[in-house]
């Protein structure tokens, strides 16, 4: 027994068990009347046909649309190429010392109208009344070495400084905060103690201590900042941890029978990448600004040796009559340290997924 499709409304018939196992039922043939197409609102449609992108490609695109944030990098790639190639445009030494050349303004010619005409306050030519026919760009300091080889070779070991310093915190911060939250308890609580003896030390003291122990220099500055400097990123990366391990993502994971280094690297670490990067930009200038003010104090390099805390510490004793030395170092890092934080600015906007529209 078959039952066609009708186009009547069926009459409903009470049929017993042995009826029903007799019957055969042929579907309804399905045609395109059957369906109703949604409505299309016009305004969607380029959010609809828009192809899918990754997180950290729309993270670049927003941070491309940030006009300071690609301002400041391209500023900061400047700086960065003028600093390692700068010392060599010359054939100057940074330790060379010129007794006759001491003390000249800066020199460029064809930049004479922008004040680089090698006169002082007075209006004298002191490369005319010296016979001195080599042009010193940005002038000379008190022993008569060249101060364009000195700032972009201190700006290149500033750099480094910074660098290096942020580098190791950013390892030692990483691996220290995700091992405490990830495991929690005792060894959340030990770690967390530690943190707090470690904030409760002045880096001033730290300081004073490591030029005791051991020579000023690169070495002692970069000892001493990586001391304490990790606390922040430690921080930083236990907060995010704590907030994302117990996520379903994660919980599934671990369900799945995941090992703790997979967790880690594959599903906790990705997503912290977003803070690491922000903290590591900030991190890098008051890098800057802490080797420049120790060595201001006379805490940090030594000459010969030129960083740009030497440099501005020499230029400020001679503010007054040669301010060309103060002019150049101040406002390189000045520009170095604006610009490492607008780009930070950026890249918090850029990484934040509230951000999206």
């Amino acid at each position: 027994m078959k039952i066609q499709p009708s186009t009547q409304t069926p009459t409903p018939v009470n049929l017993n068990k042995d009826h029903a196992q007799n019957i055969e039922v042929v579907p309804q043939e399905i045609t395109d009347d059957l369906f109703v197409r949604a409505p299309l609102d016009p305004n969607k449609n380029e959010e609809i046909a828009a192809p899918s992108v990754s997180f950290w490609r729309e993270a670049l695109q927003r941070l491309l649309k940030n006009k300071g944030a690609v301002i400041s990098a391209v500023v900061l790639l400047i700086i960065s190429l003028i600093a390692i190639i700068g010392p060599s445009f010359n054939e100057f030494s940074y330790r060379d010392q010129n007794i006759v050349h001491t003390n000249l303004p800066p020199k460029v010619p064809g930049l004479e109208w922008l004040g680089f005409d090698g006169k002082d306050s007075k209006g004298i030519d002191q490369y005319a009344e010296r016979n001195i026919t080599t042009n010193y760009w940005f002038g000379t300091d008190e022993f008569g070495r060249d101060l364009w080889t000195r700032v972009w070779k201190g700006t290149q070991i500033s750099l480094y400084i910074a660098l290096v310093a942020a580098f190791l915190d950013l390892i030692i911060g990483v691996i220290y905060g995700g091992l405490s939250a990830f495991y929690g308890g005792r060894t959340d609580t030990v770690m967390q103690r530690i943190i707090e003896v470690l904030i409760g030390i002045p880096n001033l003291v730290i300081i004073i201590m490591f030029i005791l122990i051991l020579e000023p220099g690169i070495t002692s500055i970069i000892l001493a900042m990586v001391i304490t400097g990790w606390v922040g990123m430690a921080r930083v990366v236990r907060g995010q941890v704590l907030q994302l391990k117990g996520q379903e993502f994660v919980l599934a994971s671990r369900t799945l029978g995941a090992s703790n280094g997979r967790l880690i690297w594959k599903h906790l670490f990705p997503n912290v990448m977003g803070p690491i990067i922000v903290t590591v930009m900030f991190t890098i200038p008051t890098a800057i600004f802490f080797e420049a003010f120790l060595s201001f104090i006379g805490l940090g390099l030594q000459a010969p040796l030129a960083s740009l805390g030497v440099l501005i510490e020499d230029g400020y004793k001679a503010m007054r009559f040669f301010t060309y030395k103060l002019f150049f170092p101040a406002v390189i890092i000045s520009a170095t340290m604006i610009c490492f934080n607008l780009l930070g600015d950026g890249l918090r906007d850029a990484l934040d997924p509230k951000m999206r529209k």
